[in-house]
């Protein structure tokens, strides 16, 4: 398996601090993450030990508040290190976006004595979560979930229904839940906090992936699980606002996560064509594939900087829902479009097992489909500039 080391990034970090975490993830992910992430894909290994090692350095907590154990860094820095991080290991990188879009509906819209209670395992405490919304029949049409919450005597609520493509599903230790607790529509919606061991909850087989073999996708059962109502997170019927409101950040997550892909992407295929020989001279002296280079990188540059100005509002307390979905749109595009790129660059190895490239492409491709597929993006984006479509 022949995998070139990558090229640093030029990257404009607002503090020292910011700049010395960035070089311990840099380190970390050179040291113990890219190294075996090939073989660990091929093999469909999820790298548990890789997620407590981050949540003992003080990883997964990064965008949140000090007070609960989070590492009160800004968005703008918090994209940067998982870009770095999916740059080495998009199971990885992608992990870190989940889990931190898990914490999200607590740590936003929690009461006092629940964050306090609970963030503190799930920002540092080894813990790992996941993030259900969609459901079998339910993708894009999250508004239409079935899965039901039952409040029973006494305030505890019965869930019961079928989560559908979450990520960690089966192996995360808590879950943040979208269930049906009123009538039809987004206004019936509340949030849970479910623990990963509650009885009555069961994963089904994970799903065989094109990509990402490493990063369990299943199904999720929920079938009599009992949640008492301290583990309900904000209102009853808030649910779907507080949903919508985790996806704008995770959006973000998955932007940077994709730029992350397609650098990698683009210093295999640099090192590559400087090494590769072909009339006498490397191939990268050829015209031709200097300008797909030139392209690429200028695809990725423009990515960065789209996905920081939107965490950069996000930041000020600005909205920023519009810079998202065009920040997942774009960098996940530019993600399956630079792989392709590479792929053809490498020629024939780029084909093959050796080199990595190829994962990348396969990898790339569900990017465009998570957390709100890219034709999804464009009607939010369309929503922003012309009003809701009229019916």
């Amino acid at each position: 398996m022949t995998e070139y080391g990558p090229r640093p990034v030029d990257r404009r970090l607002p503090t020292e601090e910011a700049r010395d975490l960035m070089t311990l993830v840099r380190e970390l992910a050179e040291r113990e993450i890219r190294p075996t992430a090939a073989e660990e894909e091929d093999a469909g290994h999820f790298p548990r030990e890789t997620f407590t090692l981050l949540s003992e350095s003080g990883l997964l907590s990064l965008p949140y508040d000090e007070e609960f154990g989070g590492g009160g860094q800004p968005y703008e820095v918090y994209l940067q290190v998982l870009e770095e991080l999916a740059a080495a290991r998009l199971t990885v990188g992608l992990g870190v976006s989940v889990h931190t879009l898990a914490c999200h509906a607590l740590a936003g819209y929690g009461t006092k004595q629940q964050r306090a209670e609970h963030l503190p395992d799930m920002l540092g405490g080894g813990l790992l979560g996941a993030y259900c919304l969609s459901e079998p029949s339910s993708g894009s049409d999250a508004a239409s979930l079935t899965t039901r919450a039952t409040r029973e005597d006494g305030g505890t609520w019965t869930l019961n229904g079928t989560k559908a493509w979450t990520t960690h599903g089966g192996v995360a230790d808590f879950y943040t839940v979208l269930a049906r607790t009123g009538g039809t529509g987004a206004h019936g919606i509340t949030a849970f906090l479910v623990p990963g061991d509650a009885e009555g909850l069961s994963a089904a087989a994970p799903e065989r992936k094109m990509g990402m073999k490493g990063s369990p996708t299943a199904q999720l059962h929920f079938d009599g699980v009992r949640v008492p109502d301290s583990r309900r997170i904000g209102d009853e019927g808030q649910g779907f606002a507080i949903a919508l409101s985790a996806l704008d950040s995770g959006r973000l997550g998955i932007a940077a996560c994709a730029i992350g892909l397609a650098q990698a992407a683009l210093d295999e295929a640099l090192s590559y064509t400087s090494e590769r020989q072909q009339f006498g001279r490397p191939i990268v002296d050829f015209q031709g594939l200097r300008f797909m280079l030139a392209d690429m990188a200028t695809q990725i540059e423009a990515g960065r900087a789209l996905y920081l100005t939107a965490a950069r509002l996000r930041d000020a307390g600005q909205p920023f829902s519009k810079e998202a979905a065009m920040s997942k749109l774009f960098c996940t595009d530019t993600a399956m479009r630079v792989t392709t790129d590479a792929v053809q660059l490498l020629g024939g190895y780029g084909y093959t097992l050796d080199f990595p490239a190829e994962r990348y492409m396969r990898e790339a491709k569900v990017l465009q489909i998570v957390e709100g597929t890219n034709q999804i993006q464009r009607m939010v984006i369309a929503r922003h500039l012309a009003g809701p479509e009229t019916r």
